[in-house]
Protein backbone atom coordinates (compact mmCIF):
# COMPACT_ATOMS: atom_id res chain seq x y z
CA UNK A 1 0.00 0.00 0.00
CA UNK A 2 1.53 3.43 -0.86
CA UNK A 3 1.71 6.09 1.47
CA UNK A 4 1.78 9.57 -0.01
CA UNK A 5 4.41 11.67 2.31
CA UNK A 6 3.35 14.86 2.71
CA UNK A 7 6.27 17.48 1.63
CA UNK A 8 7.97 18.88 5.10
CA UNK A 9 6.44 22.48 5.56
CA UNK A 10 8.95 25.36 6.38
CA UNK A 11 8.07 28.29 8.80
CA UNK A 12 6.69 31.02 6.07
CA UNK A 13 8.49 34.12 6.47
CA UNK A 14 7.35 37.52 6.69
CA UNK A 15 8.15 39.40 4.00
CA UNK A 16 7.46 43.32 4.30
CA UNK A 17 6.49 44.74 1.34
CA UNK A 18 8.05 47.87 0.17
CA UNK A 19 5.65 50.71 0.34
CA UNK A 20 5.66 54.73 -0.70
CA UNK A 21 6.54 55.25 2.98
CA UNK A 22 9.61 53.62 3.30
CA UNK A 23 10.73 56.13 0.42
CA UNK A 24 10.11 58.69 2.75
CA UNK A 25 11.23 57.92 5.29
CA UNK A 26 14.71 56.99 3.37
CA UNK A 27 14.77 60.61 1.92
CA UNK A 28 14.03 61.81 6.07
CA UNK A 29 16.83 59.91 7.00
CA UNK A 30 19.53 60.89 4.14
CA UNK A 31 18.59 64.30 4.83
CA UNK A 32 19.31 64.17 8.29
CA UNK A 33 22.39 62.68 7.36
CA UNK A 34 23.53 65.04 4.89
CA UNK A 35 23.09 67.66 7.71
CA UNK A 36 25.22 65.80 10.21
CA UNK A 37 28.10 67.76 11.06
CA UNK A 38 27.16 70.18 8.14
CA UNK A 39 26.51 73.52 10.25
CA UNK A 40 26.43 76.36 6.54
CA UNK A 41 23.86 73.56 5.01
CA UNK A 42 22.03 73.64 8.29
CA UNK A 43 21.95 77.50 8.58
CA UNK A 44 21.33 77.42 4.88
CA UNK A 45 18.33 74.80 5.46
CA UNK A 46 16.69 77.28 8.10
CA UNK A 47 17.38 80.48 5.94
CA UNK A 48 15.25 78.20 3.00
CA UNK A 49 12.50 77.29 5.50
CA UNK A 50 12.30 81.23 6.44
CA UNK A 51 12.22 82.38 2.83
CA UNK A 52 9.67 79.41 1.94
CA UNK A 53 7.15 80.96 4.54
CA UNK A 54 7.73 84.32 3.27
CA UNK A 55 6.98 83.34 -0.18
CA UNK A 56 4.10 80.92 1.37
CA UNK A 57 2.60 84.57 3.26
CA UNK A 58 2.79 86.36 -0.08
CA UNK A 59 1.35 83.74 -2.27
CA UNK A 60 -1.55 82.93 0.26
CA UNK A 61 -2.73 86.58 0.29
CA UNK A 62 -2.43 87.16 -3.33
CA UNK A 63 -4.52 84.00 -3.71
CA UNK A 64 -7.34 84.82 -0.54
CA UNK A 65 -7.21 88.64 -2.10
CA UNK A 66 -10.18 88.33 -4.32
CA UNK A 67 -12.27 86.70 -1.71
CA UNK A 68 -11.36 88.93 1.34
CA UNK A 69 -12.55 92.26 -0.79
CA UNK A 70 -15.37 90.28 -1.52
CA UNK A 71 -14.76 90.48 -5.80
CA UNK A 72 -15.90 87.55 -7.73
CA UNK A 73 -15.23 89.09 -10.57
CA UNK A 74 -11.04 88.95 -10.20
CA UNK A 75 -11.33 85.35 -8.48
CA UNK A 76 -11.66 83.09 -11.66
CA UNK A 77 -8.38 85.49 -13.43
CA UNK A 78 -6.49 85.07 -9.99
CA UNK A 79 -6.83 81.55 -10.16
CA UNK A 80 -6.34 80.82 -13.68
CA UNK A 81 -3.63 82.57 -14.57
CA UNK A 82 -1.99 82.63 -11.00
CA UNK A 83 -1.89 78.75 -11.16
CA UNK A 84 -1.49 78.52 -14.48
CA UNK A 85 1.58 80.81 -13.47
CA UNK A 86 2.28 78.18 -11.18
CA UNK A 87 2.12 74.79 -13.08
CA UNK A 88 4.48 76.25 -15.82
CA UNK A 89 6.95 78.00 -12.74
CA UNK A 90 7.13 74.39 -11.72
CA UNK A 91 8.09 73.23 -15.74
CA UNK A 92 10.48 75.43 -16.68
CA UNK A 93 12.19 76.83 -13.95
CA UNK A 94 13.59 73.08 -12.97
CA UNK A 95 15.15 73.01 -16.47
CA UNK A 96 16.59 76.30 -16.94
CA UNK A 97 18.06 77.53 -13.19
CA UNK A 98 16.90 75.57 -9.92
CA UNK A 99 17.03 71.72 -10.37
CA UNK A 100 15.44 69.27 -8.62
CA UNK A 101 15.98 67.37 -5.11
CA UNK A 102 17.27 64.47 -6.06
CA UNK A 103 18.27 63.30 -2.86
CA UNK A 104 16.94 59.54 -3.23
CA UNK A 105 19.06 58.88 -7.17
CA UNK A 106 16.63 56.55 -8.95
CA UNK A 107 19.91 54.85 -10.42
CA UNK A 108 20.58 53.35 -6.60
CA UNK A 109 18.01 51.52 -7.20
CA UNK A 110 18.50 50.09 -10.46
CA UNK A 111 19.76 46.41 -9.27
CA UNK A 112 17.12 46.32 -6.38
CA UNK A 113 13.94 44.01 -7.23
CA UNK A 114 11.21 47.06 -6.88
CA UNK A 115 8.59 46.68 -9.32
CA UNK A 116 8.35 49.50 -11.21
CA UNK A 117 5.17 50.86 -9.59
CA UNK A 118 6.43 50.88 -6.52
CA UNK A 119 9.55 52.89 -7.67
CA UNK A 120 7.55 55.75 -9.49
CA UNK A 121 5.15 56.08 -6.19
CA UNK A 122 7.76 55.76 -3.88
CA UNK A 123 9.89 58.40 -5.65
CA UNK A 124 7.00 60.86 -6.11
CA UNK A 125 5.76 60.37 -2.71
CA UNK A 126 9.35 61.92 -1.32
CA UNK A 127 9.47 64.70 -3.60
CA UNK A 128 6.66 66.23 -1.55
CA UNK A 129 9.13 66.13 1.70
CA UNK A 130 10.76 69.55 0.22
CA UNK A 131 10.09 73.43 1.11
CA UNK A 132 9.25 74.24 -2.07
CA UNK A 133 6.27 71.72 -1.99
CA UNK A 134 5.03 72.42 1.56
CA UNK A 135 5.64 76.55 0.47
CA UNK A 136 3.47 76.23 -2.92
CA UNK A 137 0.85 74.26 -0.51
CA UNK A 138 0.81 76.83 2.22
CA UNK A 139 -0.02 79.50 -0.78
CA UNK A 140 -2.50 78.02 -2.48
CA UNK A 141 -4.93 77.42 0.49
CA UNK A 142 -5.47 81.50 -0.59
CA UNK A 143 -7.56 79.90 -3.43
CA UNK A 144 -9.68 77.78 -0.77
CA UNK A 145 -10.07 81.23 1.85
CA UNK A 146 -11.76 82.56 -1.99
CA UNK A 147 -13.83 79.67 -2.63
CA UNK A 148 -14.84 79.53 0.71
CA UNK A 149 -16.17 83.09 1.22
CA UNK A 150 -17.58 83.79 -2.59
CA UNK A 151 -19.05 79.98 -2.16
CA UNK A 152 -19.70 78.43 1.08
CA UNK A 153 -18.29 75.49 2.31
CA UNK A 154 -18.90 73.28 -0.58
CA UNK A 155 -17.06 75.84 -3.23
CA UNK A 156 -14.05 75.70 -0.26
CA UNK A 157 -14.06 71.81 -0.22
CA UNK A 158 -13.44 71.54 -3.76
CA UNK A 159 -11.15 73.66 -3.83
CA UNK A 160 -9.08 71.57 -1.20
CA UNK A 161 -9.46 68.58 -3.27
CA UNK A 162 -8.59 70.99 -6.62
CA UNK A 163 -5.17 72.38 -4.38
CA UNK A 164 -4.11 68.98 -3.46
CA UNK A 165 -4.36 67.69 -7.33
CA UNK A 166 -2.66 71.33 -8.64
CA UNK A 167 -0.26 70.28 -6.07
CA UNK A 168 0.26 66.77 -7.53
CA UNK A 169 -0.14 67.85 -11.01
CA UNK A 170 3.05 70.58 -10.37
CA UNK A 171 5.36 67.73 -8.98
CA UNK A 172 4.48 65.50 -11.30
CA UNK A 173 5.02 67.68 -13.97
CA UNK A 174 8.26 68.68 -12.62
CA UNK A 175 9.75 65.14 -12.09
CA UNK A 176 8.48 63.89 -15.71
CA UNK A 177 10.16 66.62 -17.57
CA UNK A 178 13.61 66.63 -16.08
CA UNK A 179 13.47 62.95 -16.24
CA UNK A 180 12.80 62.84 -19.96
CA UNK A 181 15.45 66.11 -20.63
CA UNK A 182 18.02 64.14 -18.76
CA UNK A 183 17.77 61.47 -20.78
CA UNK A 184 17.52 63.25 -24.03
CA UNK A 185 20.37 65.33 -22.93
CA UNK A 186 22.37 62.01 -22.86
CA UNK A 187 22.13 61.18 -26.70
CA UNK A 188 24.71 63.69 -28.40
CA UNK A 189 22.16 63.18 -31.37
CA UNK A 190 19.85 65.29 -29.53
CA UNK A 191 21.42 67.99 -27.76
CA UNK A 192 20.76 70.79 -29.85
CA UNK A 193 17.14 70.14 -30.49
CA UNK A 194 16.97 70.25 -27.01
CA UNK A 195 18.86 73.79 -26.63
CA UNK A 196 16.83 75.19 -29.67
CA UNK A 197 13.38 73.96 -27.87
CA UNK A 198 14.41 75.80 -24.80
CA UNK A 199 15.40 78.88 -26.61
CA UNK A 200 12.44 79.21 -28.58
CA UNK A 201 10.29 78.64 -25.74
CA UNK A 202 11.91 80.67 -23.63
CA UNK A 203 11.89 83.31 -26.37
CA UNK A 204 7.93 83.16 -26.80
CA UNK A 205 7.95 84.07 -22.94
CA UNK A 206 9.20 87.51 -24.02
CA UNK A 207 5.91 88.48 -26.88
CA UNK A 208 3.76 86.86 -24.72
CA UNK A 209 4.24 88.70 -21.74
CA UNK A 210 4.30 92.20 -23.67
CA UNK A 211 0.98 90.60 -25.05
CA UNK A 212 -0.38 90.38 -21.45
CA UNK A 213 1.02 93.89 -20.98
CA UNK A 214 -1.26 95.32 -23.56
CA UNK A 215 -3.93 93.52 -22.52
CA UNK A 216 -3.83 95.08 -19.07
CA UNK A 217 -2.73 98.19 -20.41
CA UNK A 218 -6.19 98.23 -22.12
CA UNK A 219 -7.97 97.19 -19.04
CA UNK A 220 -10.38 95.00 -21.82
CA UNK A 221 -11.56 92.79 -18.37
CA UNK A 222 -14.13 91.21 -20.81
CA UNK A 223 -11.18 89.94 -22.90
CA UNK A 224 -9.49 88.45 -19.55
CA UNK A 225 -12.15 86.90 -18.15
CA UNK A 226 -12.49 85.27 -21.60
CA UNK A 227 -8.80 84.36 -21.44
CA UNK A 228 -9.29 82.96 -17.85
CA UNK A 229 -11.90 80.51 -19.05
CA UNK A 230 -10.11 78.89 -21.67
CA UNK A 231 -7.13 78.23 -19.49
CA UNK A 232 -9.28 76.95 -17.15
CA UNK A 233 -10.35 74.09 -19.31
CA UNK A 234 -6.85 73.30 -19.98
CA UNK A 235 -4.36 71.06 -17.00
CA UNK A 236 -2.79 74.64 -16.67
CA UNK A 237 -6.00 76.17 -14.67
CA UNK A 238 -7.96 73.26 -14.24
CA UNK A 239 -7.69 72.25 -10.53
CA UNK A 240 -7.23 76.15 -9.48
CA UNK A 241 -10.77 77.00 -10.91
CA UNK A 242 -12.99 73.87 -10.06
CA UNK A 243 -13.93 75.63 -6.59
CA UNK A 244 -14.47 79.17 -8.26
CA UNK A 245 -17.09 77.42 -10.50
CA UNK A 246 -19.34 76.12 -7.70
CA UNK A 247 -19.03 79.24 -6.43
CA UNK A 248 -20.39 81.17 -9.38
CA UNK A 249 -22.91 78.51 -9.53
CA UNK A 250 -21.42 76.14 -12.13
CA UNK A 251 -21.38 73.29 -10.14
CA UNK A 252 -21.13 70.97 -12.60
CA UNK A 253 -17.49 71.77 -14.54
CA UNK A 254 -15.83 71.07 -11.47
CA UNK A 255 -16.17 67.50 -11.84
CA UNK A 256 -14.86 67.44 -15.21
CA UNK A 257 -11.55 69.66 -14.65
CA UNK A 258 -10.69 67.45 -11.50
CA UNK A 259 -11.04 64.73 -14.26
CA UNK A 260 -8.76 66.77 -16.49
CA UNK A 261 -6.80 67.43 -14.10
CA UNK A 262 -6.46 63.08 -12.82
CA UNK A 263 -6.26 62.59 -16.81
CA UNK A 264 -3.28 65.20 -16.87
CA UNK A 265 -1.01 63.60 -13.45
CA UNK A 266 -1.57 59.87 -14.80
CA UNK A 267 0.00 60.58 -18.11
CA UNK A 268 2.93 62.62 -16.38
CA UNK A 269 3.65 59.62 -14.13
CA UNK A 270 3.36 57.59 -17.21
CA UNK A 271 5.79 59.82 -19.40
CA UNK A 272 7.88 59.98 -16.18
CA UNK A 273 7.78 55.88 -15.60
CA UNK A 274 9.37 55.43 -19.07
CA UNK A 275 11.87 58.18 -19.01
CA UNK A 276 12.95 57.15 -15.64
CA UNK A 277 13.43 53.55 -16.50
CA UNK A 278 15.57 54.25 -19.49
CA UNK A 279 17.78 56.45 -17.41
CA UNK A 280 18.81 54.10 -14.78
CA UNK A 281 19.04 50.83 -17.43
CA UNK A 282 20.89 53.19 -19.96
CA UNK A 283 18.69 52.82 -22.41
CA UNK A 284 19.19 55.96 -24.31
CA UNK A 285 22.56 56.12 -26.53
CA UNK A 286 24.46 58.50 -28.67
CA UNK A 287 23.72 56.02 -30.99
CA UNK A 288 26.31 53.80 -33.44
CA UNK A 289 30.07 54.67 -32.88
CA UNK A 290 31.28 56.66 -35.61
CA UNK A 291 34.20 55.45 -38.14
CA UNK A 292 37.89 55.81 -36.57
CA UNK A 293 39.49 58.56 -38.53
CA UNK A 294 42.60 57.87 -39.38
CA UNK A 295 45.12 59.18 -36.67
CA UNK A 296 47.00 61.99 -37.98
CA UNK A 297 49.41 64.39 -35.75
CA UNK A 298 49.83 61.96 -33.20
CA UNK A 299 48.03 60.54 -30.39
CA UNK A 300 48.57 63.83 -28.09
CA UNK A 301 46.45 65.37 -30.84
CA UNK A 302 43.77 63.58 -31.10
CA UNK A 303 43.35 64.80 -27.50
CA UNK A 304 42.08 67.90 -28.44
CA UNK A 305 39.03 68.77 -30.13
CA UNK A 306 39.02 71.42 -33.35
CA UNK A 307 38.07 74.39 -31.82
CA UNK A 308 41.11 74.19 -29.25
CA UNK A 309 43.63 72.90 -31.99
CA UNK A 310 45.67 76.28 -31.39
CA UNK A 311 46.33 75.21 -27.64
CA UNK A 312 49.77 74.77 -26.74
CA UNK A 313 50.73 70.95 -26.37
CA UNK A 314 51.56 71.81 -22.48
CA UNK A 315 49.70 71.64 -19.25
CA UNK A 316 47.40 74.43 -19.49
CA UNK A 317 46.24 73.42 -23.32
CA UNK A 318 45.41 69.78 -22.28
CA UNK A 319 43.69 71.68 -19.19
CA UNK A 320 41.54 73.41 -22.22
CA UNK A 321 40.97 70.76 -24.15
CA UNK A 322 39.81 68.66 -21.59
CA UNK A 323 37.48 71.54 -20.10
CA UNK A 324 36.23 72.29 -23.46
CA UNK A 325 34.90 68.06 -24.54
CA UNK A 326 33.64 68.29 -20.79
CA UNK A 327 31.24 71.20 -21.62
CA UNK A 328 29.95 69.88 -25.00
CA UNK A 329 29.76 66.18 -23.60
CA UNK A 330 28.61 66.26 -20.15
CA UNK A 331 24.66 66.60 -19.61
CA UNK A 332 25.23 68.50 -16.34
CA UNK A 333 27.27 71.52 -17.90
CA UNK A 334 25.52 71.51 -21.18
CA UNK A 335 22.23 72.43 -19.25
CA UNK A 336 23.98 75.02 -17.88
CA UNK A 337 24.58 76.46 -21.51
CA UNK A 338 21.62 76.62 -22.51
CA UNK A 339 20.65 78.20 -19.46
CA UNK A 340 22.56 81.14 -21.11
CA UNK A 341 21.72 80.65 -24.43
CA UNK A 342 18.02 80.88 -22.82
CA UNK A 343 18.76 83.99 -20.89
CA UNK A 344 20.53 85.68 -23.82
CA UNK A 345 17.13 85.75 -25.22
CA UNK A 346 15.03 86.43 -22.73
CA UNK A 347 16.30 89.45 -20.40
CA UNK A 348 17.29 92.05 -23.23
CA UNK A 349 13.75 91.48 -25.00
CA UNK A 350 11.99 92.04 -21.89
CA UNK A 351 13.88 94.71 -20.24
CA UNK A 352 14.50 96.60 -23.53
CA UNK A 353 10.81 96.07 -25.19
CA UNK A 354 8.59 95.14 -21.96
CA UNK A 355 8.63 99.16 -21.19
CA UNK A 356 5.94 101.07 -21.29
CA UNK A 357 6.45 102.93 -24.29
CA UNK A 358 5.96 99.98 -26.32
CA UNK A 359 3.07 98.97 -28.34
CA UNK A 360 1.49 95.75 -30.10
CA UNK A 361 -2.03 95.71 -31.53
CA UNK A 362 -4.00 95.55 -34.90
CA UNK A 363 -3.68 99.25 -35.36
CA UNK A 364 -0.51 100.34 -33.29
CA UNK A 365 1.69 97.38 -34.98
CA UNK A 366 4.78 96.71 -33.56
CA UNK A 367 6.82 99.96 -32.25
CA UNK A 368 10.54 100.45 -29.83
CA UNK A 369 9.67 102.48 -27.21
CA UNK A 370 10.50 106.53 -26.90
CA UNK A 371 12.18 105.57 -23.48
CA UNK A 372 15.33 103.49 -24.74
CA UNK A 373 18.89 104.81 -23.94
CA UNK A 374 22.36 103.07 -23.73
CA UNK A 375 22.00 102.93 -20.15
CA UNK A 376 18.85 100.95 -20.03
CA UNK A 377 20.55 98.87 -22.46
CA UNK A 378 23.43 98.24 -20.24
CA UNK A 379 21.56 97.64 -17.54
CA UNK A 380 20.08 94.55 -19.55
CA UNK A 381 23.69 93.44 -20.87
CA UNK A 382 25.05 93.87 -17.55
CA UNK A 383 22.01 90.79 -16.10
CA UNK A 384 22.84 88.71 -19.29
CA UNK A 385 26.87 89.02 -18.66
CA UNK A 386 26.02 88.43 -14.76
CA UNK A 387 24.36 85.07 -15.40
CA UNK A 388 26.69 84.30 -18.25
CA UNK A 389 29.90 84.16 -15.78
CA UNK A 390 27.66 82.79 -12.63
CA UNK A 391 27.66 79.22 -14.10
CA UNK A 392 31.00 79.15 -13.13
CA UNK A 393 30.19 79.36 -9.29
CA UNK A 394 30.59 75.76 -8.73
CA UNK A 395 32.89 75.06 -11.29
CA UNK A 396 34.74 71.97 -9.18
CA UNK A 397 31.60 70.09 -8.60
CA UNK A 398 31.19 69.27 -11.54
CA UNK A 399 34.12 66.93 -11.70
CA UNK A 400 33.43 65.99 -8.40
CA UNK A 401 35.83 63.14 -7.35
CA UNK A 402 37.58 63.42 -10.41
CA UNK A 403 39.37 66.20 -9.50
CA UNK A 404 41.44 64.26 -7.30
CA UNK A 405 43.59 64.09 -10.61
CA UNK A 406 44.39 67.35 -10.60
CA UNK A 407 45.96 67.03 -6.88
CA UNK A 408 47.39 64.42 -7.52
CA UNK A 409 49.33 66.22 -10.61
CA UNK A 410 49.79 69.26 -8.54
CA UNK A 411 48.04 71.73 -11.14
CA UNK A 412 49.08 75.38 -10.07
CA UNK A 413 45.81 76.81 -9.21
CA UNK A 414 46.47 79.80 -11.32
CA UNK A 415 46.63 77.45 -14.47
CA UNK A 416 43.83 75.42 -13.65
CA UNK A 417 41.70 78.36 -12.78
CA UNK A 418 42.72 80.31 -16.07
CA UNK A 419 41.97 76.76 -18.18
CA UNK A 420 38.61 76.64 -16.84
CA UNK A 421 37.78 80.06 -17.64
CA UNK A 422 39.02 80.11 -21.47
CA UNK A 423 37.56 76.62 -22.03
CA UNK A 424 34.07 78.18 -20.80
CA UNK A 425 34.89 80.92 -22.63
CA UNK A 426 34.94 79.47 -25.97
CA UNK A 427 31.32 78.80 -25.46
CA UNK A 428 29.95 81.74 -24.25
CA UNK A 429 31.89 84.69 -25.90
CA UNK A 430 30.07 83.61 -29.24
CA UNK A 431 26.71 83.64 -27.77
CA UNK A 432 27.64 87.20 -26.15
CA UNK A 433 28.63 88.37 -29.89
CA UNK A 434 25.19 86.73 -31.27
CA UNK A 435 23.22 88.80 -28.44
CA UNK A 436 24.68 92.40 -28.82
CA UNK A 437 24.06 92.73 -32.81
CA UNK A 438 21.05 90.56 -32.47
CA UNK A 439 19.59 93.09 -30.06
CA UNK A 440 21.04 96.17 -31.99
CA UNK A 441 19.42 95.03 -34.98
CA UNK A 442 16.16 94.33 -33.05
CA UNK A 443 16.27 97.82 -31.51
CA UNK A 444 17.41 99.70 -34.60
CA UNK A 445 20.48 101.17 -33.16
CA UNK A 446 23.01 99.17 -34.82
CA UNK A 447 25.96 102.10 -33.12
CA UNK A 448 24.94 100.53 -30.34
CA UNK A 449 26.69 97.46 -31.19
CA UNK A 450 29.97 98.69 -29.40
CA UNK A 451 28.12 99.94 -25.62
CA UNK A 452 26.23 96.13 -25.77
CA UNK A 453 29.49 94.25 -26.67
CA UNK A 454 31.72 96.33 -24.20
CA UNK A 455 29.33 95.86 -21.39
CA UNK A 456 28.69 91.94 -21.85
CA UNK A 457 32.62 91.58 -21.91
CA UNK A 458 32.99 93.49 -19.07
CA UNK A 459 30.63 92.28 -16.58
CA UNK A 460 31.79 88.56 -17.80
CA UNK A 461 34.88 89.07 -17.35
CA UNK A 462 34.52 90.62 -13.64
CA UNK A 463 32.16 87.85 -13.49
CA UNK A 464 34.64 85.26 -13.58
CA UNK A 465 37.14 87.07 -11.63
CA UNK A 466 34.18 86.77 -8.79
CA UNK A 467 33.13 83.44 -9.31
CA UNK A 468 36.92 82.24 -9.26
CA UNK A 469 36.58 82.76 -5.38
CA UNK A 470 33.36 81.84 -4.95
CA UNK A 471 34.26 78.13 -6.68
CA UNK A 472 37.31 77.77 -4.67
CA UNK A 473 35.60 78.70 -0.92
CA UNK A 474 32.21 77.92 -1.46
CA UNK A 475 32.15 74.85 -3.65
CA UNK A 476 29.41 72.04 -3.05
CA UNK A 477 29.10 68.33 -4.27
CA UNK A 478 26.55 67.05 -6.83
CA UNK A 479 24.66 64.01 -6.86
CA UNK A 480 25.73 61.20 -9.07
CA UNK A 481 23.20 60.93 -11.16
CA UNK A 482 22.21 60.94 -15.24
CA UNK A 483 19.68 63.67 -14.21
CA UNK A 484 21.53 67.05 -15.18
CA UNK A 485 19.43 69.00 -13.24
CA UNK A 486 19.48 67.08 -9.93
CA UNK A 487 20.73 68.84 -6.84
CA UNK A 488 21.10 67.05 -3.57
CA UNK A 489 18.88 68.38 -0.61
CA UNK A 490 20.35 70.91 1.20
CA UNK A 491 22.46 72.11 -1.95
CA UNK A 492 19.41 73.21 -4.45
CA UNK A 493 19.58 76.43 -1.22
CA UNK A 494 23.11 76.29 -1.10
CA UNK A 495 23.33 76.96 -4.98
CA UNK A 496 20.84 79.90 -4.55
CA UNK A 497 22.55 81.66 -1.61
CA UNK A 498 25.69 81.53 -3.48
CA UNK A 499 24.34 82.45 -7.11
CA UNK A 500 23.11 85.55 -5.25
CA UNK A 501 26.10 86.43 -4.02
CA UNK A 502 28.18 85.70 -6.85
CA UNK A 503 25.59 87.84 -9.04
CA UNK A 504 26.06 91.23 -6.41
CA UNK A 505 29.41 91.13 -6.27
CA UNK A 506 29.90 91.04 -10.39
CA UNK A 507 26.82 93.62 -10.59
CA UNK A 508 29.19 95.75 -8.26
CA UNK A 509 32.22 95.21 -10.01
CA UNK A 510 30.53 96.48 -13.68
CA UNK A 511 28.64 99.04 -12.35
CA UNK A 512 31.14 101.72 -13.86
CA UNK A 513 30.51 100.47 -17.56
CA UNK A 514 26.71 101.72 -16.77
CA UNK A 515 27.66 104.90 -14.73
CA UNK A 516 30.09 105.56 -17.73
CA UNK A 517 27.34 104.87 -20.10
CA UNK A 518 25.09 107.65 -19.08
CA UNK A 519 27.86 110.10 -18.08
CA UNK A 520 30.03 110.10 -21.37
CA UNK A 521 27.03 110.55 -24.09
CA UNK A 522 27.79 109.93 -27.72
CA UNK A 523 31.85 109.40 -26.70
CA UNK A 524 31.11 106.11 -24.92
CA UNK A 525 29.56 104.36 -28.04
CA UNK A 526 33.17 104.25 -29.56
CA UNK A 527 35.08 103.72 -25.78
CA UNK A 528 32.57 101.22 -24.85
CA UNK A 529 33.96 97.90 -26.64
CA UNK A 530 37.90 98.69 -26.02
CA UNK A 531 37.76 99.90 -22.47
CA UNK A 532 34.84 97.25 -22.05
CA UNK A 533 37.44 94.43 -23.76
CA UNK A 534 40.06 95.33 -21.41
CA UNK A 535 38.63 95.91 -18.08
CA UNK A 536 36.92 92.17 -18.55
CA UNK A 537 40.18 90.84 -19.29
CA UNK A 538 41.98 92.35 -16.60
CA UNK A 539 38.88 91.21 -14.24
CA UNK A 540 39.52 87.71 -15.29
CA UNK A 541 43.09 87.20 -15.17
CA UNK A 542 43.72 89.12 -11.98
CA UNK A 543 40.77 86.79 -10.12
CA UNK A 544 42.62 83.97 -11.45
CA UNK A 545 45.66 85.41 -9.84
CA UNK A 546 44.30 86.28 -6.14
CA UNK A 547 42.14 83.34 -6.35
CA UNK A 548 44.76 80.49 -7.87
CA UNK A 549 46.93 81.09 -4.48
CA UNK A 550 43.68 80.23 -2.63
CA UNK A 551 43.32 76.86 -4.69
CA UNK A 552 46.82 76.02 -4.10
CA UNK A 553 46.32 76.15 -0.13
CA UNK A 554 42.65 74.41 -0.11
CA UNK A 555 43.16 71.82 -2.88
CA UNK A 556 42.57 68.88 -0.13
CA UNK A 557 39.59 70.58 1.26
CA UNK A 558 38.05 71.39 -1.93
CA UNK A 559 38.37 68.21 -3.20
CA UNK A 560 36.78 66.75 0.21
CA UNK A 561 33.53 69.24 -0.25
CA UNK A 562 33.01 68.38 -4.05
CA UNK A 563 33.30 64.19 -3.62
CA UNK A 564 29.53 63.20 -3.41
CA UNK A 565 28.57 61.20 0.07
CA UNK A 566 27.72 57.93 -0.45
Amino acid sequence: MAVAVSAPTTPATSVRRVSARHFVRLKLRVMGNNFRGQGWRVALFVAGVVGGLWAAGTGFFLFAAPGLADEGRYALMVAAFGGGLTVLGWLLLPLVFFGVDETLDPARFALLPLPRRTLVTGLFAAAFVSVPTIAMLLALCGLVVTAGALGGWSAAAVMAVGVAAGLLLCVAAARAVTSAFATALRSRRVRDLAAVLLAVLAALLGPLQLLGVAALGDADWDRLDGVAEVVGWTPFGAPWTAGIDVAEGRPWAAPVKLLITAVSIVALLAWWSRSLESAMVGAASAGPAPARRGVTGGAVAQLFPRAVGWARRDRFGALVAREARYWWRDARRRANLITVAVVGIFVPVMVNLGGSGFDVGAEQGFSVPDTLSPVLVSLSMLFVGVLAAVTLANQFGFDGSAYAANVVAGVPGQVELRARMTAFSLYVLPMLAVVAIVLAAVLGEPGWVGVMAGTLLATYGAGLAVNCFVSVLGAYSLPETSNPFAMNTGAGLAKGFLTLLAMLATAVAAVPMVVAAGLLGDVWLWLALPLGAAYGLGAALLGAYLAGDVLDRRMPELLATVTPRR
